[in-house]
């Protein structure tokens, strides 16, 4: 259900996080070889998180990444939402268009009542779980493989 993209990201948020404390900077190499990412593809996605806010970036030999939040205060629909967008949230599964688009057209969708519950309970879950939570069920490394 989420991208690939969206899911390194959870990965490196938590990884970013779980150094916090220590508010250094750490570098894409770092970062792509802890979590066993493709680089190229990991810096996109955490350049995407940075320009968001989510999380820092400094360019230069000291650069890197560094998670300048407080983990309790970012959640995983903040993520989410940051790199996958609001339709994963908001689209119809079989039909184009956000669900409400759909049903002022009249188009009927079959699994529209049954989906909209299991979204709003993932919606729900999503919310919930902030990135603290996240590196605590992590461990102390860091290094989740979701």
């Amino acid at each position: 259900m989420l991208s690939n993209s969206c899911r390194y990201g959870i990965r490196a948020v938590i990884y970013l996080a779980s150094h916090y404390p220590l508010k250094t900077n750490i570098g894409i190499k770092q970062i792509s070889n802890d979590l066993d990412l493709p680089a190229p593809f990991l810096a996109k996605i955490l350049q995407q998180l940075a320009k968001s806010g989510l999380i820092s970036s400094t360019k230069g030999p000291n650069g890197g990444f560094l998670w300048n939040k407080k983990p309790e205060s970012i959640t995983m629909f903040d993520i989410i939402k940051t790199i996958d967008g609001e339709g994963i949230f908001k689209n119809c599964i079989i039909r184009d268009g956000y669900c409400s688009e759909v049903r002022k057209s009249k188009k009927s969708c079959p699994v529209h009542d049954g989906y909209s519950r299991i979204r709003a309970e993932l919606v729900k879950l999503y919310k919930s779980k902030t990135v603290a939570e996240l590196v605590k069920t992590a461990g102390d490394t860091g290094k989740v493989f979701i």
